[in-house]
């Protein structure tokens, strides 16, 4: 995917995330997220997008410079107050040049990691939101498959408390598009890199199936070969939290 791409995503999943919560309704609860509604994803988010906008636009390089005053609104605004933030931020990560300095959590550090962790984090929690009210739509292969390049690249190697040890591998297949990868483990590090190679266990299913899976949400129907004990270890192992 192109920087510029990350920003029309932004954009249309954000816009699907709130159409989702119109028609679901701000209590209605969310399946992936225990002991939230539909109003407590909608503020997350739109606190999330309210973060990672300052961040950009005042090109901080540090988390300390920004500072966190927002209110949250009552239900009856919530909807306006998401799509307003959604806009505000999509805006501010197109104006500003990717390759920008500015703070994130990651080893990256410039805007374009921005760029695509707000389409990561939009579209997943877009996915929560839908299925709060009925069914899921289809992602966009190209955005899953980044999905799941992010999710090995920068928190895969975040091990949950008390993960057991993968003590195996597992070769990852999108049947939808091009995208296969083996995930590893040395010590407590997980690891994966692209391309075809055998598994102790091997999951097939289009690529938005393989990173709802990845990030422990509800999916499609998954082909699983070999051990799936060692899949299962691999699903365990980061830590979502």
């Amino acid at each position: 995917m192109q920087p510029d791409d990350y920003v029309t995503a932004l954009r249309r999943e954000g816009a699907l995330l709130a159409g989702a919560a119109e028609r679901a309704g701000v209590q209605a609860p969310v399946a992936a997220c225990p002991g939230w509604t539909v109003g407590d994803l909608v503020r997350h988010v739109g606190g999330v997008h309210d973060f990672w906008r300052r961040i950009v636009e005042q090109r901080a390089t540090d988390r300390s410079e920004v500072r966190r005053e927002l209110a949250l609104p009552a239900d009856a605004e919530l909807l306006a107050w998401y799509r307003d933030g959604l806009e505000r931020l999509a805006g501010a990560l197109a104006a500003v040049d990717p390759a920008t300095p500015v703070w994130t959590w990651a080893p990256q550090k410039d805007a374009a990691f921005v760029r695509r962790r707000m389409a990561q984090e939009t579209v997943v929690h877009r996915v929560d939101a839908e299925l709060a009210g009925g069914p899921a739509g289809p992602i966009d292969p190209a955005l899953a498959v980044d999905g799941i390049d992010e999710f090995f690249q920068f928190f895969a190697s975040d091990r949950a408390e008390g993960a057991a040890a993968l003590d195996g591998s597992v070769h990852l297949h999108a049947t939808d598009t091009e995208g296969e990868w083996l995930g590893t483990a040395t010590g407590e590090q997980l690891r994966a890199s692209r391309g075809h190679a055998r598994g102790d266990a091997a999951a097939r299913a289009p690529a938005a199936d393989l990173l709802l899976l990845l990030w422990r949400r509800d999916h499609g129907p998954v082909e699983v070969h070999g051990d799936q004990a060692v899949l299962d270890r691999l699903l365990a192992h980061t830590d979502l939290n």
